[in-house]
C-alpha cells in the first residue's frame, strides 16, 4: 500500500472511532429530581453547598449516571459552586459513568473560565477520562478549544500523553479537526507548550504527513 494509501486509510479508521460526544449531561428531567447538594450544584447555590457540607451531606454522592454534585456544576457550567464543592472537601478527580471527570467536562465544554476554576482549586489535568483512555487535554485539542488547551498545558497537562487509539493531543487537534483557525491555533498552542510533533500513529504517519495529505496548508506550516 503507498504512503497516500495509507493516510488515507488511518483518516478513515480515525473518524468511525471518534464520536462526536459521549459525555452524557444530566437531563432536564434528572435536574428537575435532584435533591440536596446535586440540586443545589445545578442550581448554582452556593449558599446552600455551603450549608449542607457543614451538614456533612455526602459531597461525593453519585446520581443515576454516576455524576457527583462536582460534575453536575461542570456540566451546568456553575464555577462558583464547583469551587465552594471542592473547598468543602469534594473529590476533584472522581469520574462519572462515562469516565469523566470535572476537568475533561468543562474542557469538552469549551468552558474556559470553569477550568481555570477548577485547576485554581486544585483539580490534575492528569486524569485519565473517558473509554478511549484519553485527558481533558486531547478531547480539548480533539475539538479546538484553544483557549481551554492553552490553559491546560500552562497548568502542567500531559502534552504527549497516548490514548489508546495511538493519538497525542496533537495528532487529534490534525486528525479529528476541521483544518479551520481554531484547530491551527490549537495546534500552535501545542507546539508553543512543547508537545512532540514527532509522535506517529498507529501506521507510523506523523501529524505533518496528515495535516499534508487534508491539504491543511497552515498546520503544515506549523508542523514543518
Amino acid at each position: 500500500m503507498s504512503r497516500r494509501m495509507l493516510i488515507a486509510a488511518a483518516f478513515a479508521g480515525a473518524i468511525s472511532a471518534a464520536p462526536a460526544s459521549a459525555q452524557t449531561p444530566p437531563s432536564a428531567a434528572e435536574v428537575a429530581g435532584y435533591r440536596g447538594l446535586h440540586a443545589a450544584a445545578a442550581a448554582g447555590d452556593v449558599a446552600t453547598i455551603r450549608r449542607l457540607a457543614a451538614a456533612h451531606e455526602g459531597l461525593d454522592a453519585r446520581d443515576g449516571n454516576g455524576r457527583t454534585p462536582l460534575h453536575v456544576a461542570a456540566f451546568r457550567g456553575q464555577a462558583e459552586t464547583a469551587r465552594a464543592l471542592i473547598a468543602a472537601g469534594a473529590n476533584p478527580g472522581l469520574l462519572d459513568d462515562q469516565r469523566y471527570d470535572a476537568v475533561t467536562i468543562a474542557a469538552v465544554r469549551d468552558d474556559v473560565p470553569m477550568v481555570k476554576t477548577l485547576l485554581a482549586s486544585g483539580a490534575s489535568t492528569k486524569s485519565i477520562t473517558s473509554r478511549y483512555d484519553g485527558t481533558a487535554l486531547i478531547a480539548a485539542a480533539h475539538l479546538g478549544h484553544e483557549g481551554v488547551v492553552a490553559e491546560l498545558a500552562r497548568a502542567g497537562a500531559p502534552l504527549d500523553h497516548v490514548n489508546n487509539l495511538g493519538w497525542t493531543a496533537l495528532m487529534e487537534a490534525v486528525v479529528l479537526g476541521d483544518g479551520g483557525p481554531r484547530h491551527v491555533e490549537t495546534v500552535r498552542a501545542l507546539l508553543a507548550a512543547g508537545a512532540d510533533r514527532g509522535i506517529p500513529d498507529r501506521q507510523g504517519i506523523s501529524p505533518l504527513q496528515h495535516a499534508e495529505a487534508r491539504g491543511y496548508r497552515a498546520m503544515v506550516e506549523l508542523l514543518k
